[in-house]
């Protein structure tokens, strides 16, 4: 059952990507550009942002610090200058360093939150009055599986995503009646700068390019939580409904940690 509007027309849609230099974020905005949005990308890196302008005709290019106040609400400003409208803001800025309490890191799990969590906080207050003056639009932001239940060395990682997936359903509820469509997605392992940095085995790794086509199918499907590779994400709904003691047990056996 579709939760949201069906999103499969993207010609001239508005859509800003918010962690788009890399990863899961670049390969979505190429999608969707392939597609016929018009895409807006913002990130740290300058660099990846031109290039992926200058390739895309009617692209948009908005280098910023997600973490930094005041940089999303210019950025907002700047949109809005251009296009006058949002039609799709999706959150994919990330940042991933695997914590364990035994090495623990106060410095590391604050600046997780600031980026993971702070981060989405700013982009909603960017766009949520232009959304809610339009009574239409679509908020999307990237989780994890990490978020389902807890997992080694994602000390500073995990919680963060699950705080995303509490908003995307406390932002769906709180939305809907304006015309709001939200949406969470929760990749399992994708091939990114973040996850090279793991040590241990990545089950089901899959490609940005193929992560990208699962969010677009998940929103042409209307889907509110969008999860994937399914062959893997199932599996770890399934583990979530353990008892806390095998569940622990299970983990440990799994991953060697």
């Amino acid at each position: 059952m579709a939760v949201n509007q069906p999103l499969r027309d993207w010609t001239g849609r508005i859509v800003w990507i918010v962690g788009a230099s890399s990863g899961i974020g670049l390969a979505t905005a190429e999608a969707l550009a392939r597609r016929g949005a018009k895409v807006v990308v913002s990130a740290r890196k300058a660099g990846p942002l031109l290039a992926f302008a200058a390739a895309h005709p009617g692209a948009m290019a908005l280098p910023l610090d997600a973490a930094a106040p005041g940089a999303l609400k210019a950025g907002m400003a700047r949109l809005l200058g251009q296009h006058g409208r949002l039609d799709l803001a999706l959150y994919c800025a990330g940042h991933y360093l695997p914590v364990r309490a035994t090495a623990y890191d106060l410095d590391e799990v604050i600046r997780h939150q600031d980026i993971n969590v702070t981060g989405a906080m700013r982009m909603l207050d960017a766009v949520l009055p232009t959304l809610l003056a339009q009574r239409s639009g679509h908020i999307s932001l990237v989780a994890s599986v990490a978020g389902y239940r807890g997992l080694p060395q994602a000390l500073a990682y995990g919680p963060t995503k699950a705080a995303l997936i509490n908003m995307a359903e406390v932002l769906q509820m709180d939305l809907k009646p304006s015309g709001i469509d939200v949406s969470v997605i929760n990749p399992g392992f994708v091939e990114t700068p973040l996850t090279a940095q793991n040590t241990h085995p990545m089950p089901a790794l899959i490609t940005p390019e193929a992560a990208a086509e699962e969010i677009l199918k998940g929103w042409a499907r209307g889907e509110f939580e969008i999860h994937f590779p399914k062959r893997f994400s199932r599996v770890l709904k399934l583990l979530g409904l353990l008892g806390d003691g095998p569940y622990f047990s299970l983990v440990r056996r799994a991953t060697g940690l």
